[in-house]
């Protein structure tokens, strides 16, 4: 009887967080500062509703639409290649992470398309509140992509050489802290996309 309780319970106690300890207080300590610009979003525009509903209509949420499916596509190729490499399919992590990185720069471009569009109208951080944090915001999280694409292409290289596998407990461990790296920029996109966007 507790020979099979150990062993049911031996699994759970072996669970961790994927990736290095250190890229979590990395993850946390950003997701903070996401979370104080969201809360100063919010009661900012608490107090500047109808300004704030106004000129959210003129954002492009097509635009922001397809960069929610782009991240979301993004993501989920970032996992492919992680249980490929959990698999010991090697040959298959590289086209994976391929593929998430031209996702994530497809982000990229749409997203520098809208700050041509805006600056071309010139629409700066001064023109409102509203475009204050439009603007802020979103680069911040801009800043955080393009370094997620410099994480996948790194990984990207070192999957050309077959470095990920089961066998491998190192890089593997440097896997999955670039895959939680951009999930974090994934889920604050889905957090970001509606608030700015969408909710009035």
């Amino acid at each position: 009887m507790d020979t099979q309780a150990l062993a049911i319970e031996s699994p759970a106690s072996e669970r961790r967080l994927p990736g290095d300890l250190a890229i979590w207080f990395f993850i946390c300590a950003e997701l903070l500062a996401f979370c104080v610009f969201f809360a100063a979003y919010a009661f900012t525009r608490a107090k500047h509703v109808e300004l704030f509903n106004a000129e959210q209509l003129a954002l492009d949420r097509n635009a922001g639409a397809l960069n929610t499916i782009l991240l979301l596509t993004a993501s989920y190729f970032v996992v492919r290649a992680v249980q490929a490499a959990e698999a010991g399919l090697r040959d298959k992590v590289a086209p994976w992470l391929a593929a998430g990185f031209l996702c994530g720069s497809g982000f990229v471009a749409v997203k520098l398309v809208e700050y041509a569009d805006k600056l071309g109208a010139g629409i700066t951080l001064s023109t409102s509140p509203f475009y204050m944090f439009y603007l802020s915001l979103t680069f911040f999280h801009f800043m955080h992509v393009l370094l997620g694409l410099v994480i996948l292409a790194v990984l990207w290289f070192q999957a050309r050489r077959g470095n990920y596998g089961p066998d491998n407990g190192t890089a593997m461990n440097n896997l999955h802290s670039g895959a939680s790296y951009w999930h974090m920029v994934d889920l604050v996109w889905i957090i970001l996309f509606p608030l700015v966007y969408v909710l009035r």
